[in-house]
Parts: structure tokens; C-alpha cells; sequence
């Protein structure tokens, strides 16, 4: 049956930035599925309390507190996911930082943060369960991107040449590895409420402009990037990989 391509009972995955907004939103989605999960971020007390929500639906979860440009917490959360499930078939990349600033005037620490954490982050998660992947001869990787990973967004150059990094990455990665059976895709969130985008609904100008350019004509919620989160991580996208899928509400298409 096609939908039993749609399950995840038995697959254990990793998740970042999993305490809240799109990541936490993932989460749940993947758990819901049947996953098992092992919960990256940076504060003890919310990624516990992710993984309690994770246990809420019945499956296994571990919390690790870390830091994804760090590689030497990078290759922990990744050891510890085998040393609680022996596996890891799934990484999610949805670990992410902004700041706002006009290109001209952009703080050279906030650059190296934004991009550390961002792009970095992503490649170092990427190699320490990448490896792992590689032996198993099977893996499923998803990165966030955005849509500044194809245009431009005011006051947020940081942010868009990580995000714009990040696609490529996707690609390259997707290239390498299929010989191993690992299928690397991202999802490009249009906009969508979490705390990271609140300063831009508290914005009347850019949340006007950002109405007008989504045909849905309204924002996005975290539990709906869930549904695109399921199929690139399951048995139903093993001949994709290298995809960029937009869950925008339209706004790419406009």
C-alpha cells in the first residue's frame, strides 16, 4: 500500500533546533510517524521539554544540549544517537539564526554567527551522520532552506547567503551520496510564525508587502512544514533527492 511508504515505524532520526518553531514543528510531524528521535539545542530546559513532547506520541526521544557549529558537538549528538538506537537514518537541519541590519552596515560577528550556524551547522551535521549513513548504505537528509535561498530579502544579507549556501549544499551533497543510497533534499519555508520572524509581523510595511506576495494570503504554521518533512524522510521520496520543495503558500508562484 502507498501510504505504508509514508510510515517511519523503526527509523530513528535527528533533529536540530528541535525545541521550537519549524524544528519542533518537524519534530512532531516525524514522531507522529513513528520515528524515534534524538532532539539537538541550545537550552537544557526546552530541548527537554521537546523531547517529553516527542514521548507524548508514543515514541523514544533523547535531548542534547549543543551547539551545531561546534564539530566536537556535532559528532557528540551523532554518537549518542547510536549509543541510544544503533542507528541513524534521518537528519534534520532546522537549526537557524537571523539578524536584520542594512547590508552596508552589517555586524562582521553577527555575519560569522548567522553563517556558522546556518551553513556550517549544516555541513558538520551533515558529515557526522553522513558517515554513518554511508556505512548503512541508507539515510535521509533534509535541510532548511528559505525563500532567500533564491531571492532577496532586505536588511537580512547574512541570512540569504547562508540560506543560498545552504540549497547548494543540498545539491552537492544529493550528487556525492546517492551512490550510497542517501537522498539529501531541503524544504524552503515561505513565511511562517515562529519567534525568528515575530519582528516582521510587528512590522506593518513588510507585513503588507509579504501579504500581498503570498497567494494564500496569510502566514505559515511550523506543524505545516510536518507533512513535507514525512515524505523526504520516508521510503515514498527514495528516488528524489537533490529537491528543493517550497512550502510558501504560494509565494514563490507569485
Amino acid at each position: 500500500m502507498v501510504l505504508d511508504k509514508f510510515s517511519l515505524k523503526g527509523k530513528v532520526g535527528i533533529v536540530t533546533g528541535a525545541s521550537r518553531g519549524i524544528g519542533h514543528g518537524i519534530a512532531m510531524g516525524l514522531a507522529e510517524a513513528g520515528a524515534d528521535l534524538v532532539l539537538m539545542g541550545r537550552v537544557q530546559e526546552t530541548i527537554e521539554k521537546a523531547a517529553k513532547d516527542v514521548e507524548a506520541v508514543g515514541r523514544k526521544a533523547r535531548a542534547v544540549v549543543g551547539d551545531t557549529a561546534k564539530e566536537e558537538d556535532a559528532r557528540r549528538v551523532v554518537d549518542e544517537t547510536l549509543k541510544a538506537f544503533g542507528r541513524v537514518d534521518i537528519l534534520v537541519n532546522a537549526a537557524g539564526v537571523t539578524a536584520r541590519a542594512a547590508a552596508e552596515d552589517f555586524p562582521v560577528d553577527e555575519w560569522d554567527r548567522i553563517m556558522g550556524v546556518n551553513l556550517r551547522g549544516a555541513f558538520l551535521m551533515s558529515v557526522a551522520a553522513g558517515k554513518e549513513m554511508i556505512q548503512q548504505k541508507s539515510g535521509k537528509i533534509i535541510h532548511i532552506a528559505s525563500m532567500g535561498t533564491y531571492i532577496g530579502i532586505p536588511n537580512a544579507s547574512a541570512y540569504v547567503a547562508s540560506k543560498g549556501g545552504v540549497g547548494q549544499y543540498t545539491k552537492n551533497l544529493a550528487v556525492e551520496w546517492a551512490k550510497y543510497n542517501i537522498q539529501v533534499n531541503a524544504i524552503a519555508p515561505g513565511y511562517i510564525e515562529t519567534d525568528m520572524t515575530r519582528p516582521l509581523k510587528q512590522n506593518p510595511e513588510r507585513m503588507e508587502s509579504i501579504m500581498m506576495r503570498t497567494p494564500a494570503r496569510r502566514w505559515g504554521q511550523p506543524e505545516e512544514l510536518a507533512g513535507a518533512a514525512v515524505f523526504l524522510a520516508s521510503a515514498a521520496s527514495d528516488f528524489v533527492t537533490g529537491h528543493i520543495l517550497d512550502v510558501d503558500g504560494g509565494f514563490m508562484a507569485g
